[in-house]
């Protein structure tokens, strides 16, 4: 008999906070971005962090890099973990500019990846033409992941447009509307040029939107995803998250890092947005 099948932590040291949820998850989504793991890394990442792991891109444009072979070996695995599994955004903005959007959508359903990103961060959508693609992402049975902002440096954002772009993503069948803010964290959305957070901002967009929990935020940084998590609590949908900081994320999710820890002999126990 195999004894350490038995070994377990207490669940009151394996999530202080007593708020972390198992797959499939309806909050406190972590996305994470892979700019290029061969598969024995990709293997290694999902055999120690699948658990933590809810969406994973396919960053940028590098999926018509890969032998196609090993793509859509990543694509299986991930998919066997109960993680969606999606090509980057700018990928189908290229498709968008190349008039290759039916060819696009064929190959991403023919490798097996079960969700896509309609995003607009490089180029100009027209609403009637992001609704469409939002569509042919639903009626292609994948998850479609939207994502709001501009890539360029010093964008920052337009509370009515967000709010507008939210509720007519969602309606046209949008799971999640991605804050824009690059891989680098910093110069984009709701974080300056030195990568901190503007609090204020933040706070009016949660206040704004009627279920601010369709929001997923890009937090690259670890000082963004603490304040993050401490702002808006342990259960906000966060993303480009690096491979080798995903257990750094999710010991700040339950508290078991001092950056969020709470002694609960004075609070409860709880993170609480603060």
């Amino acid at each position: 008999m195999d004894v350490t099948s038995r070994l377990e932590w207490h669940p009151l040291l394996q999530d202080p906070t007593r708020c972390r949820s198992v797959k499939p998850r309806a909050s406190g989504i972590t996305m994470v971005i892979d700019k290029g793991l061969g598969l024995h890394a990709f293997e290694d990442l999902l055999q120690t962090a699948a658990p933590y792991v809810d969406l994973l891109k396919i960053g940028f444009g590098t999926s018509p890099l890969y032998p196609t072979a090993l793509l859509k070996r990543k694509i299986e695995l991930a998919r066997e973990h109960q993680i969606d599994i999606m090509p980057g955004g700018t990928f189908l903005e290229v498709a968008v500019a190349q008039n290759a959007v039916a060819e696009f959508f064929d190959m991403v359903r023919r490798l097996g990846f079960n969700a896509v990103e309609v995003s607009d961060g490089t180029i100009e959508l027209e609403r009637l033409r992001r609704n469409e693609l939002i569509r042919r992402g639903r009626e292609a049975d994948l998850n479609v992941y939207t994502e709001y902002g501009k890539k360029l440096w010093g964008s920052t954002i337009d509370a009515e447009q967000l709010l507008e772009t939210v509720l007519f993503d969602v309606q046209h069948g949008a799971s999640l509307v991605t804050i824009e803010a690059r891989e680098s964290g910093t110069g984009v959305g709701i974080f300056d040029g030195d990568g901190q957070c503007r609090d204020e901002e933040l706070l009016d967009i949660q206040a704004m939107l009627p279920d601010p929990g369709r929001l997923l935020w890009e937090a690259p940084l670890k000082q963004q995803q603490i304040d993050l998590l401490r702002t808006l609590g342990p259960s906000v949908n966060l993303g480009n998250i690096a491979p080798q900081e995903i257990f750094s994320l999710e010991t700040l999710r339950r508290g078991l890092r001092s950056d969020t820890f709470r002694d609960p002999r004075r609070n409860g126990g709880t993170l609480q947005p603060e």
